[in-house]
């Protein structure tokens, strides 16, 4: 019963901000476009929806990371010493690591 409960509450959460998210891009687009742009027209909540939609798969994606994913990576190279950055470096070639050579 619990475990509905928790879930029915963050259906409704994810709901309710897909709504808010849809009604800000309505009003914003309203609120803009017609004004710069001569023959634009005011868009609909439906439209809004599908606008945001859409930006949300040409920009971010449908991972949950969104944006940039490479910051990950830069957040490890500020964490690694003097000693371990240029070991690191060593180890690249054009960008890629050079296969390990073995030292027998």
């Amino acid at each position: 019963m619990r475990f509905r409960m928790r879930f029915l509450g963050k259906a409704l959460f994810v709901l309710v901000g897909i709504a808010v998210l849809g009604w800000m891009v309505m009003s914003l687009w309203n609120w803009v476009v017609p004004a710069l742009f001569v023959g634009a027209r005011a868009i609909d909540f439906a439209h809004a929806l599908g606008l945001l939609i859409l930006s949300r798969i040409l920009f971010g994606g449908f991972r949950g990371h969104g944006g940039w994913r490479g910051r990950q990576h830069w957040r490890r190279w500020e964490q690694m010493t003097p000693e371990e950055r240029e070991k690191f470096q060593q180890g690249m070639r054009c960008g890629r690591r050079k296969p390990q050579e073995d030292t027998v």
